[in-house]
């Protein structure tokens, strides 16, 4: 497992990740980047902990994702099944955990100040932390070329994971009206959504 650990996460992380997973008894599975989330925690019928993280996220925000799902499963351990999933307790689970990894040591000095502030009150996930998804973005590989959602042109056309091209149109409160270039149908889509442009 360690030899795993070590292509994914920054070098003084591994250890302390290593003794967590052990300690919970984590079955980790580094998968094929999956769209909608960075990773996923779920208690198995047997009472097993499963962890699955995207394999194509950088070194930083495997680590993130990694002790964010980590948080949940210490959280539904220490106070139960019926607590919110992103709630009080797992804010100050993942707080708790996360503290020994916010060191020069282990994340690049200009990300610090983004996770400092991050973790004041973490949210469901960093992506909706415009600032913080920006600035881990500067350490993703340049072969991904995608776009956030917020970054591109009013009217540019992107493709999204299975292809489909929208143009880009208004913001509505916190979303940004998309239409689908086949059909016309408008959709919603997350300011920090991840896509392609194709035109500008």
């Amino acid at each position: 497992m360690q030899g795993i650990l070590e292509k994914y996460l920054p070098e003084r992380a591994v250890s302390p990740c290593l003794e967590l997973i052990k300690q919970f008894g984590v079955n980790l599975k580094i998968v094929n980047q999956r769209v909608t989330r960075h990773g996923d925690y779920r208690r198995r019928p047997n009472g097993s902990h499963q962890i699955t993280v995207n394999a194509s996220l950088n070194k930083y925000r495997f680590l993130v994702t990694l002790i964010h799902e980590i948080a949940h499963l210490m959280a539904f351990e220490k106070y139960g099944y019926n607590i919110k999933p992103h709630g009080l307790e797992w804010k100050k689970t993942f707080q708790y955990l996360m503290l020994p990894f916010l060191r020069p040591e282990i994340f690049p000095s200009e990300l610090l100040p983004f996770l400092a502030n991050h973790f004041k009150n973490p949210k469901a996930s960093s992506d909706t932390d415009a600032r913080l998804s920006l600035a881990l973005k500067q350490f993703d590989d340049v072969e991904r070329k995608l776009s956030y959602i917020f970054e591109l042109p009013h009217d540019s056309i992107f493709r999204i994971y299975n292809g489909k091209l929208f143009q880009k149109k208004y913001k509505k409160i916190k979303r940004y009206e998309c239409v689908e270039m086949a059909t016309g149908k408008v959709y919603l889509f997350q300011p920090n959504a991840e896509v392609e442009l194709i035109k500008s």
